[in-house]
């Protein structure tokens, strides 16, 4: 085999592997991010919003699906005002692009706000999620939008 063949089939063999490692990373990434907000609806289920604070950024933006921002101890709050007696997700996505992912889905749930009024919602959302210098992932930013 001559030198120039070498040289390209161990280029080959070098792109190769760093593509199947790259590859490999990011389901690993997706798969992370997917636990996480599988943590984010146990909290939901069990009424323990205390269950997800590490996992938001202190510098969370939250959009409602009423148009309005609130950062994460605002979400906190809300949350702990809220009582499920549901809650479910469907069609999760998570993609990732580096140390970034974005996960989508959508979301039903039932239960009582602080006021004790019933309430039953079906949205869409999207999460942002970054890794963090600590190599914590944390959501950077949340959005829902009802489904009518």
């Amino acid at each position: 085999m001559n030198r120039r063949l070498v040289g390209c089939w161990l280029g080959f063999v070098l792109l190769a592997s760093a593509a199947w490692s790259q590859a490999s990373k990011t389901a690993s990434t997706e798969q992370a991010v997917a636990a996480l907000e599988q943590k984010w609806l146990q909290s939901q289920l069990t009424n323990n919003p205390d269950m997800i604070a590490s996992l938001l950024a202190d510098k969370l933006v939250d959009t409602s699906g009423d148009g309005k921002f609130t950062n994460k101890a605002g979400a906190l709050a809300m949350a702990k005002t809220l009582k499920y007696t549901a809650a479910e997700y469907e069609d999760v996505k998570v993609t990732a692009f580096g140390d970034t992912a974005i996960a989508t889905g959508g979301f039903k749930g039932k239960g009582t706000d602080s006021s004790g009024k019933a309430f039953d919602v079906h949205e869409r959302w999207t999460d942002t999620w970054v890794k963090m210098p600590n190599g914590e992932w944390q959501c950077v930013a949340t959005q829902t939008t009802p489904i009518k």
